[in-house]
């Protein structure tokens, strides 16, 4: 870029070509961010997903022994 140029260019040329040489670093960045921010995010869900499965494997283990007893119950009766 020469002086001539450089001086004839208005502001917003400097900033359409300033946008353009820093855009690959813009979108490495995003990139970045993204894939960060996506592997926090399935992190959490992988957590929460546990959790809640725990509890429910906790609840239907607690019904099969309801189930046990009744029939126990059930079975004695006859």
């Amino acid at each position: 870029m020469s002086d001539a140029t450089s001086s004839s260019e208005t502001p917003q040329e400097l900033l359409a070509r300033l946008k353009h040489l820093a855009q690959p670093l813009v979108d490495s960045l995003d990139s970045r961010l993204r894939d960060q921010v996506d592997r926090r995010v399935d992190d959490r869900v992988d957590h929460t997903l546990s959790a809640r499965l725990s509890v429910i494997e906790r609840a239907i283990a607690d019904l099969g022994r309801s189930l046990d007893e009744l029939r126990q119950r059930l079975d004695a009766r006859d």
